[in-house]
Order: structure tokens, then C-alpha cells, then sequence
């Protein structure tokens, strides 16, 4: 029979010589497991001596306790009765009160975002608002658009509008896919799965990231024939933990198609909306060793912090490419090129390299870096020809169809979005999520049709006007005989 403990006798545990934790009923003695986690041994030590359920349980996948403890660090029961029932610390609280409003109600992403906010914990709203610096780039991922020109043509039939596409060698019914998105279980608890069963309406692709708080297994277990999904890697400094994830990615390979080899953040960007939101450990009633005059960790203790602990900020050319084709079939897409340079270098690599997907991290890495839209400019002038050789996928500040329309004009394959899936589903779970997409497909149907196009392949640079951004694009020499003799050189 197993040991009952009281709450008390399990708050003085609450050292690195002594960590015990709370978790779904059960008692854990994870004190052999402080230097093994991934997000440092302070994120739990916050938490030791407590009932860490509320905290644990919707950002990290299901498995996890078996994956990472051994059974006889179970230790036992908690009497539910012996547990306080504290006031909800102010970082779980909801950001307003109120009964959500009706899906049919909400008319674009800026309606889905606004009510997702009042819906989610405010730990979730900044960790998924947040970004970096000043969030200049944040602002100009969403307002970039509004500088491109649409030139609409007439008397052109435009009664059906096929949006079906290929993207990654991959049919899609959209040309709208879902970037990697971290923690979606902080916004309902269907996470990462209920994203998976709202692009099955659509038959629309889906990053799943390697943060997620789902197992993959879990994430595509329903998924419906033809769905395609891809992974999202960052590699980590042990780098045998990648290379078994990978392992497990490649028996899936009937439903996951491509990894996503994220190269945007080799470290965290400093996101103070997510930093000022601290670990409910610092409200708890009891008082961990790891708050009492512990240094913080350089850059803050939010959750973007937590997830980047133990990614490696080593990666190049010369060896991780190689790495990945030991341990990987799987085609290629690199996320995060910024440069028109970095875009010709990827196509060098073909087809190992499938694709790219031009972003800057959502704004929450380098602050001040450019919007896709500056890079696929920059593409267009300096290296058009990586159109050709390889997919260019554009992701960041996506919020109307006629942004999606632009991208597709000047070239990108596919177009992402990340945070609005995120507010989708904080807003209503799978339904809300289904509401997003509905909205960006019926508006970049109806942009397609006034523009007189009616598939994918007929959208070009004649549809758009872009002096206006081009004006803030680099304009320095192209470089790209440096970079050839640079690759046949170093790499």
C-alpha cells in the first residue's frame, strides 16, 4: 500500500539536498534529477516542497514522469486534505473576466487575439506577446504589409479560386501553414494536438515545435490520411538527446515530412514581457532554498528562458548539415534566414536542403532585424534564382489574407503563422483555432479573386507594388563570389 505524506512533511523538502515535489497526488523525490532538467535545477527548486501540478502540467507533454524519473522516486501519496487551496498567484490569474464571446463574432486575427487575451493565465499572454528589446521588429512583422500595393486586375474571371498548393514536395489545401509555436497546453488544454485537428478541416501543414506540450506521438495520432506535418529541431549541446528525438521522428515519417532546423535563436532573446511574468514559485507560500539570495539567471527566469536552456549555440555549415544526414532521411527546411547571402547559401546544399523559412524568430531574437518580407526582397534582387532551386517559406506578423496574397506574390511557397494559432486556440480550443484559418482563407480567397487570379501559380510581382519597402532594403554589394569561395573553402 502506498505511503500517505502530509503537506507539511513534504514542505521540508524543499533544498538541493533535499527536493521533493508535488505532482498530480502523488509525492516525487526529484533531488537526483535537479541537474538533469532541461530548464535548469532553479525552475524546480522554485517549486520544491509544493504542489507543483498547476505549474507543471501544461508545459510539459504527457510521459514525461516516466520518461525522466525512475519508479521508486514515487515516494507516495499526498492526503489531499493536508493541502492548502491558496488564491491563484497573479501570474495565473486571467487577464479579465467574462464569458467568451461567439467564434462567428470575431471577424479577423486582431478579434481572435483580443479575446483570446481575456480567456489565458497572464503567464501564457506574456510569454506569448512577448518579444524582444523593444519589440521593433515585432511591430514591423505585423505593419510591413500595409507598405506593399496591391494592383488588381478586371475583366478576368474570377469566379472560382483554387488555394490548394505544394509546398516541401507536400499537396496542402492551403498555402497557410502553422509555424512552430512552444506551450500551446497553456492556452487550452488540447494544445498542440487541437492545432493538428483544426488544419485537418483545411488540410493545412503544421510545424510542430520542438518545445511542445505534447509528445509528437500524441500530436499526429489522429491526424487524417494526407496530413502533413513537419518537426521543428533545435539541437542541444548533449547532442545524443536530438539525435534519439530524431530517431523517434523518423519512424513517423508517414505523417512527419521535413525537419525544421531552427537557427534563428541560437540564444534567447531578452523578451521582458515574458521576464517580468516570474515563476509562480516566487508566490508560493513556502520559501525554496533557490529563493533565498540566489542570483536569477542571466536574462531572467521566463519561460522563453526555461526552454532555451541546454540548445546549442554552436551550430555551422561545416558540421551540423553532415550530423543531421546521419541520423535523418528526411528532407531539410532551415528556419530563420535573415540575409539574402544566408538564403544562397542554403540552395548550395540542395536537396538535402529542401526548403527555408525566412524569419526573425517572431521578433523575440535579434530586436531590429529585418521582416520576411525584406529578405524575399532581398532575394528577388540579389539571388532570384534560389526561387528556383528551393522552396522560400515567409512566417511573422501574418494578419489578414492579403498579406498571405503579397508573399505569394513576390515569390514565398507557403505562409506562416504562429501566435495567431496560439490565440486561436486560447480563444476557443480546435474551434477557435478552425476560426483563424477560416478567416485568413476566406480573405486571401477573396484578395486572389480581385486580384484575377485564380490559382497559386497564377499570383506574381506584377499583382504588387513594392517601391516603398524597397527603399528600406540593404542596398551594400551582393557578396555572393565571397560566399561561393567561402564555401569552398571553410566548408
Amino acid at each position: 500500500m502506498a505511503k500517505v505524506f502530509n503537506a507539511e512533511e513534504v514542505a521540508k523538502h524543499n533544498s538541493p539536498e533535499s527536493c521533493w515535489v508535488i505532482l498530480y497526488g502523488k509525492v516525487y523525490d526529484v533531488t537526483q534529477f535537479l541537474p538533469q532538467h532541461p530548464g535548469g535545477a532553479k525552475v524546480v527548486l522554485q517549486l520544491a516542497g509544493t504542489n507543483a501540478t498547476e505549474e507543471y502540467n501544461p508545459v510539459h507533454p504527457p510521459g514525461t514522469l516516466e520518461q525522466y524519473l525512475k519508479p521508486e522516486q514515487c515516494l507516495g501519496q499526498i492526503d489531499p486534505e493536508t493541502l492548502s487551496k491558496p488564491e491563484a498567484p497573479k501570474e495565473q490569474q486571467h487577464l479579465e473576466d467574462g464569458s467568451p464571446p461567439a467564434l462567428e463574432d470575431l471577424l479577423n486575427l486582431d478579434d481572435i487575439e483580443e479575446a483570446a487575451t481575456k480567456q489565458i493565465s497572464r503567464k501564457a499572454w506574456a510569454y506569448y506577446f512577448s518579444a524582444a528589446d523593444d519589440l521593433v521588429s515585432k511591430s514591423l512583422n505585423n505593419t510591413i504589409h500595409r507598405s506593399i500595393l496591391l494592383r488588381p486586375r478586371i475583366f478576368i474571371d474570377c469566379e472560382k479560386c483554387d488555394l490548394s498548393t505544394t509546398i516541401i514536395g507536400q499537396k496542402v489545401g492551403l498555402p497557410i501553414f502553422v509555424s512552430p509555436a512552444a506551450m500551446a497546453r497553456l492556452a487550452h488544454p488540447t494544445g498542440e494536438a487541437g492545432i493538428a485537428k483544426a488544419c485537418s478541416r483545411f488540410n493545412a501543414m503544421q510545424m510542430i515545435s520542438n518545445n511542445a506540450s505534447m509528445t509528437p506521438e500524441q500530436i499526429v495520432a489522429d491526424a487524417k490520411p494526407g496530413q502533413v506535418f513537419g518537426w521543428q529541431l533545435y539541437v542541444q549541446t548533449d547532442a545524443k538527446k536530438s539525435e534519439d528525438m530524431l530517431a523517434r521522428i523518423n519512424k513517423m515519417s508517414d505523417k512527419i515530412k521535413f525537419i525544421c532546423l531552427t537557427l534563428d535563436a541560437p540564444v534567447p532573446g531578452k523578451r521582458e514581457h515574458d521576464e517580468r511574468s516570474k515563476s509562480v514559485g516566487a508566490s508560493l507560500p513556502v520559501t525554496s532554498d533557490a529563493q533565498k539570495g540566489s542570483a536569477p539567471r542571466p536574462g531572467g527566469g521566463g519561460i522563453g528562458q526555461q526552454l532555451f536552456f541546454g540548445t546549442s549555440p554552436k551550430l555551422t555549415w561545416k558540421q551540423t548539415l553532415p550530423w543531421l544526414a546521419k541520423h535523418t532521411p528526411l528532407p531539410i527546411i532551415l528556419k530563420g534566414v535573415q540575409t539574402h547571402e544566408d538564403a544562397y547559401l542554403a540552395s548550395l546544399y540542395a536537396p538535402q536542403i529542401k526548403g527555408i523559412l525566412l524569419s526573425n524568430h517572431g521578433g523575440r531574437a535579434a530586436d531590429t532585424a529585418p521582416p520576411a518580407i525584406h529578405t524575399l526582397l532581398e532575394i528577388r534582387k540579389y539571388c532570384p534564382e534560389v526561387l528556383g532551386k528551393i522552396d522560400v517559406l515567409v512566417d511573422g506578423g501574418i494578419k489578414r489574407g492579403t498579406d498571405v496574397v503579397k508573399a505569394l506574390c513576390l515569390g514565398a511557397k507557403g505562409v506562416g503563422i504562429g501566435r495567431a494559432a496560439l490565440w486561436g486556440l486560447g480563444a476557443g480550443g480546435v474551434e477557435g483555432v478552425e476560426r483563424t484559418l477560416e478567416i485568413l482563407q476566406n480573405e486571401t480567397r477573396t484578395a486572389m479573386q480581385l486580384l484575377g487570379a485564380g490559382t497559386i501559380a497564377e499570383l506574381g510581382p506584377q499583382h504588387v507594388n513594392t517601391r516603398i519597402v524597397e527603399q528600406q532594403l540593404y542596398d551594400g554589394p551582393a557578396g555572393l563570389e565571397k560566399v561561393g569561395m567561402w564555401v569552398s573553402s571553410k566548408l
